[in-house]
């Protein structure tokens, strides 16, 4: 879709999403809140991409641009446009390449289109340098908190794995306003390989390239981490907006229920929640592990395991690349959990789930998302962190707030696509049997889930009219507008 410069200034932003649900659904979120306040927003992305976001396409909130993702030139294979599609390493690095690819082609559209700002995934770290040519403010989305941009700083600046002689030895992260310790193990930064990794270089380049960038967009609110939110921006220097949690801005059910899907049909996605309505409040495990997590069979047994040994309820969404997933399952499982246990095979409504009465807890990889989406709908947690910055956020969860228990996860791994490919089983059903009946039964549920559901109650007014979200996305917007009549 062409978009003519407006002569009327119009404040225009373009976005610019990592190729992964993950890292798009809250950016789409993000242009529906600008569009909101008046703002006409375009979304640039590539074809395959581009279903992702019909739906606010369809509505008028949002328009978009397309380009060639530079699939066969980084060695891929042609239909390869998403992170959610990378099974192996050595894909895992081609992908990289692909997306530095991109800029030439973000220049061109830049070009034509003349947008007053451009918001882009702080995984292009170029992007910064291509909004500059044009003389246009880049703004930076990590798409974490405040509590994880400050842990990865502080162990990045600091380095006190240094001082750590084995990876099950804890440190005290420095320069925090909390004392939080972790093991070497659990480190997303510095995995142990010999030398620098890829996705440490990556990790570099994308804070000197934020250091430049206008500022930074934080899917948050500050009520959820106000000392980290300060040090983010006092101690470190950064200039940040938290607006979220963002998913809040979709207020219909058919919205909710939509969010992130391209293929199930409604009717198939609301089936789930038929089953639940049939359940007591408070009742069912909510187990998800985000878009990007496939376990491998040896994993999801002991799962499969530890949840029928619990004797809870629960949903389970289960990413396989097969469509016959019995060769994992313990033989007559479904049978046996008939009426007790729902297995969802794809995409999960996740929001609709988590308010639903009677999910009781929510086993999480602690992706940032989930964290909000868990923590917006009130619902206390299991934390299972494997990659990325998901070992921080369990200290936010389990620590910090104590609004969850851990499930014993220890080994941070390099990328999503080493879980897959696991021979040994990282967690063992005794502990997810242990977890569970923590976080459903006795006394200790009941607090956390008390300490959850005022946290999600500050949530919802954080992005109500006068609402701390609200006010910072008012002084953003006009920011930008300023800048505009400048």
């Amino acid at each position: 879709m062409a978009m003519e410069t407006n002569s009327c200034q119009q404040l225009q932003i373009f976005f610019l999403p990592y190729m992964a649900r993950g890292h798009s659904i809250p950016l789409i979120d993000i242009a529906k809140l600008f569009s909101s306040r008046g703002a006409r927003c375009t979304i640039v992305t590539t074809p395959l991409n581009a279903p992702l976001f019909s739906k606010a396409i369809q509505k008028g909130e949002i328009e978009l641009v397309l380009i060639k993702f530079p699939s066969t030139e980084a060695g891929l294979p042609q239909d390869c446009e998403s992170a959610d599609l990378i099974r192996t390493q050595d894909t895992v690095e081609k992908f990289i390449k692909a997306t530095f690819l991109l800029a030439p082609q973000l220049g061109k559209v830049l070009d034509e289109h003349r947008p007053h700002c451009l918001v882009a995934d702080a995984f292009f770290t170029w992007a910064t340098d291509v909004a500059a040519k044009f003389g246009i403010p880049r703004l930076c989305f990590h798409g974490i908190g405040f509590f994880p941009l400050c842990a990865s700083l502080s162990v990045m600046m600091y380095q006190p794995h240094t001082k750590s002689s084995s990876d099950s030895e804890s440190f005290v992260i420095p320069n925090l306003p909390d004392e939080i310790k972790m093991p070497r193990s659990q480190l997303p930064v510095f995995p142990n390989l010999d030398g620098e990794s890829e996705f440490m270089k990556i990790v570099k380049v994308s804070i000197e390239s934020e250091e430049r960038s206008y500022g930074v967009i934080v899917n948050s609110f500050y009520e959820l981490e106000p000392a980290y939110a300060d040090h983010y921006r006092k101690v470190f220097g950064r200039k940040a907006w938290h607006i979220g949690p963002v998913s809040l801005c979709n207020e219909a059910a058919e919205d909710k229920a939509e969010r992130g899907s391209i293929e199930i049909s409604t009717a198939e996605k609301h089936e789930c929640l038929k089953w639940l309505d049939t359940k007591k409040p408070h009742s069912v495990m909510y187990v998800s592990f985000g878009s990007l997590i496939q376990f491998a069979d040896c994993q999801l047994l002991e799962i499969a395991m530890g949840l029928e040994a619990s004797g809870q309820d629960f949903v389970w969404v289960v990413k396989k690349e097969e469509k016959d997933v019995e060769n994992w399952l313990p033989e007559g499982f479904e049978k046996r959990m008939e009426g007790k246990g729902l297995i969802i095979r794809d995409w999960a409504p996740q929001v609709l789930i988590l308010e639903h009465e009677a999910i009781g807890a929510f086993v999480t990889h602690c992706g940032w998302n989930s964290i909000l989406e868990g923590v917006s709908a009130g619902v206390p947690m299991i934390t299972w962190p494997v990659f990325g910055e998901q070992f921080y956020n369990e200290k936010l969860v389990t620590e910090i707030h104590r609004i969850g228990v851990p499930v014993g996860s220890e080994k941070w791994v390099l990328s999503f696509a080493d879980v897959s490919a696991e021979t040994e089983a990282s967690v063992r059903r005794e502990a997810i049997e242990e977890a569970v009946i923590r976080i459903m039964v006795g006394d200790e549920a009941v607090e956390i889930r008390s300490r959850v559901k005022e946290l999600g109650e500050k949530a919802r007014r954080a992005v109500e009219e006068g609402g701390s979200s609200f006010l910072d996305l008012s002084a953003l917007v006009g920011e930008l507008n300023h800048l505009l009549e400048a």
